[in-house]
């Protein structure tokens, strides 16, 4: 394991990890964010008219569909809508959110189903949000590890916080680290940059400490040679952490490690 040095060097690992942690807490309860969905409604053939959300919403070989009745109005793209409005088919993890007064509807297609997500900002679960616990920054969960690209992606099903849904994701390669001197490995799929990683895992704290069903951690892009930090202080919730309206991704079954990770976000107060 890596280590910051005593003095000015660990007071700004502490402090570069506070800076982390305030901006995952400022994202979670951004006014839209996903502390303030309201509900996860299902779309099928049939119009349907939802808690929080204007209109009648449906789903077909088109796309997903909306009409919107007398006095109701959307905007989408900046431009107000009334009456009916198509967003058309939807890519899987893709989707679309329109604003309804001061709040927004999410319109998205998860695990090949199109849904319908409403957001307001005076939901109770966002304005009463006291932020997440988690452990002290600590530099021995600071390791070296090295990336080891498959060679091919691997399509790699997971299942989902929703129970029955299930998420397909292309794996680029694993991670293998070493910790407490075990050796381990974690598959990885596609960080938010590019040539970014994503691990998705659970320990010997889920369920405890931490939240049961998943943690993840985000890798900066190899080196030349491979080599990656995995910084275990980082290991952050996924919404699903807070709210049943979400429908994160579970770790694929080999990402459940046999030691404890006591580093990173803990249990939230939401959910405790």
């Amino acid at each position: 394991m890596t280590a910051a040095s005593t003095g000015t060097d660990l007071d700004a690992f502490i402090e570069e990890w506070h800076v982390w942690h305030r901006a995952q807490e400022a994202r979670l309860a951004e006014p839209h964010g996903f502390l303030a969905i309201t509900g996860l409604h299902w779309l099928g053939g049939e119009p349907e008219r939802f808690d929080g959300a204007p209109g009648t919403w449906s789903t077909g070989p088109d796309g997903v569909a909306v009409t919107l009745g007398e006095g109701e109005e959307i905007v989408v793209d900046g431009s107000p809508v009334r009456g009916e409005h198509r967003f058309g088919v939807l890519p899987e993890r893709g989707g679309v959110t329109v604003l309804w007064g001061d709040a927004a509807i999410e319109v998205a297609k998860r695990g090949g189903h199109d849904i319908v997500r409403p957001r307001h900002p005076d939901h109770p679960l966002r304005t009463g949000f006291a932020g997440t616990p988690a452990f002290p920054p600590d530099p021995r969960w600071v390791t070296t590890g090295r990336y080891v690209p498959f060679d091919e992606p691997r399509p790699t099903t997971v299942g989902a916080a929703v129970e029955g849904l299930q998420h397909v994701y292309d794996a680029p390669g694993r991670v293998e680290f070493e910790l407490d001197g075990q050796a381990l490995s974690l598959t990885a799929f596609n960080g938010a940059a590019p040539g970014a990683l994503l691990v998705l895992f659970t320990d010997a704290t889920s369920g405890v400490t931490t939240y049961a069903a998943n943690r993840a951690l985000q890798i900066d892009a190899p080196a030349a040679d491979g080599t990656v930090t995995l910084d275990f202080n980082r290991a952050a919730n996924l919404p699903c952490a807070y709210t049943a309206f979400a429908t994160c991704p579970l770790p694929p079954a080999e990402n459940r490690l046999p030691v404890a990770v006591e580093a990173g976000e803990k249990i939230p107060y939401e959910h405790g």
